[in-house]
């Protein structure tokens, strides 16, 4: 696609105000996780200003510790210290705000020279070490260092129920990965919120299925429901929402396959919530994180082109009729001669497929938050997220708002002209003047501008509980 249609889509996006409709929808945001469309291709920011026109928000990014500090820093806390190399995660944070997407990083893997020369999936020998890498890009991305843009969405390890990404997993016949995922969770999560208490970090990144038992001549597995399971007896555990990658569990199943708990695919989600919140003792909030369908030719054991966009419309269907997810990241974007996986929803070309139409119909649609509050109170106040505008405005800039809102009957409540000021997660903040009624939703749509004449519109849901 050529770069100045890229920028008129994007454009329109951001400056479109979307018609009220008459039944206020779910919103979350929706985006995609593909590092090498991203990060490494020499396309990336055709690529970013692509996905944004396609309805994307937000960008879900590994950062591999094992890659992004091959060697031992000698000044660890340094991020300018020789070991690092943080030059693409640096350009994805920083420009991907220019297309009006929000940033999610996930921490993972362990160098060796943090785990005694053994492969990433090991845990490191000093969970310090780990902390201070956590620690580092926490603060490096806190919205407060010029020129380094913002992320405040984070998870911790990738798929820690697979052997292939914890080891070990078990210890004879008891699970162990939980407890050792526990450590380092607990370290993350203290190391992100010490730099950045704005930030919301996921735990679990679990895998859709799992064996729970060890099996000869098989890679050891842990089903993420028991995973979350035994994770809740660990005293400490504190997190914002459960990230879950509910893929299904082979190449061609439907997206609704029938699969018996504790493995989680789309069609396991409720019993999942239901588990979470009995186990964790409240509302826990789910980020899809990874899901997505290859396709033939390319993948030979993959989906038609036609399947793979019956299954994307469906999915993102499920998790928009869902209220407990609110994020939905589709992996990958574009097909990539350097990616195995051949699930985006371009060729390797650039050409569509058949599935980005309707994805990027119900993105659009879907695309914003939802926020619960009580019947019979003043609404408070709601946080609107325009990582566009912190591209060309430093934190605590004082932007302009113009919000109307609207009842699930189309009725017009309020509107109004507030200020506001930019902050480090990129959000502004400002409260509209009613009172909530019960058995009612309400859709607000804000648009929010600089100095410049830069401006981005975006949706909240208010649900009325």
């Amino acid at each position: 696609m050529p770069l100045a249609r890229i920028t008129t889509l994007i454009a329109l996006v951001l400056i479109a105000v979307p018609a009220a409709t008459v039944h206020a929808a779910t919103r979350m945001p929706v985006g995609f996780f593909d590092d090498p469309s991203f990060r490494w291709s020499p396309s990336r920011s055709q690529n970013l200003a692509a996905a944004a026109a396609a309805g994307a928000t937000v960008v879900h990014t590994t950062a591999n510790w094992a890659a992004l500090a091959p060697t031992r820093p000698v000044h660890p806390s340094d991020p300018d210290d020789p070991a690092y190399q943080l030059g693409d995660l640096d350009e994805l944070v920083r420009e991907a705000s220019r297309y009006g997407l929000r940033v999610m990083i996930d921490v993972t893997g362990t160098p060796k020279w943090a785990n005694g020369g053994q492969t990433p999936n090991h845990m490191p020998k000093n969970l310090g070490d780990f902390a201070t890498f956590v620690r580092l890009l926490a603060l490096r991305y806190d919205g407060r260092n010029p020129g380094k843009g913002e992320v405040s969405l984070w998870s911790v390890w990738n798929e820690p129920n697979l052997n292939l990404f914890l080891t070990p997993q078990f210890s004879g016949k008891k699970i162990v990965s939980v407890s050792n995922y526990a450590k380092l969770y607990k370290v993350a999560y203290a190391a992100i919120k010490s730099e950045n208490p704005l930030a919301q970090v996921a735990a679990g990144e679990t895998s859709a299925r799992g064996r729970d038992r060890r099996i000869a001549g098989q890679s050891d597995t842990v089903a993420p429901g028991t995973f979350a399971k035994l994770l809740a007896r660990i005293r400490g555990i504190h997190f914002d929402a459960w990230a879950q990658h509910p893929y299904p569990t082979n190449r061609t199943a439907k997206p609704l396959e029938k699969v018996q708990y504790p493995n989680v695919t789309l069609s396991q989600l409720p019993t999942f919530e239901k588990s979470l919140a009995s186990e964790f003792h409240r509302k826990v909030p789910i980020w899809i994180t990874e899901f997505g369908y290859e396709t033939k030719p390319t993948q030979p054991r993959g989906v038609t082109l036609a399947q793979q966009s019956a299954y994307a419309k469906q999915a993102l269907t499920i998790a928009r009729n869902d209220p407990d997810v609110q994020m939905f990241c589709w992996f990958t974007f574009r097909d990539n001669p350097g990616n195995p996986w051949k699930s985006g929803l371009e060729s390797t070309s650039g050409s569509p497929k058949p599935s980005l139409a309707p994805f990027e119909y119900l993105a659009h649609s879907i695309d914003g938050t939802t926020v619960q509050v009580k019947a019979g109170r003043p609404v408070g106040p709601i946080p609107i997220f325009v990582p566009y505008l912190t591209f060309y405005n430093p934190v605590g800039s004082l932007v302009g708002i113009t919000y109307r809102v609207v009842d699930n009957t189309g009725k017009l409540i309020t509107a109004g002209e507030p200020q506001g000021n930019l902050a480090p997660d990129g959000s502004v903040t400002f409260t509209p003047t009613f009172v909530a009624a019960k058995g009612h939703t309400y859709t607000v749509t804000a648009t929010v501008n600089d100095a410049n004449g830069n401006l981005q519109t975006r949706m909240t849901t208010i649900t009325v509980s």
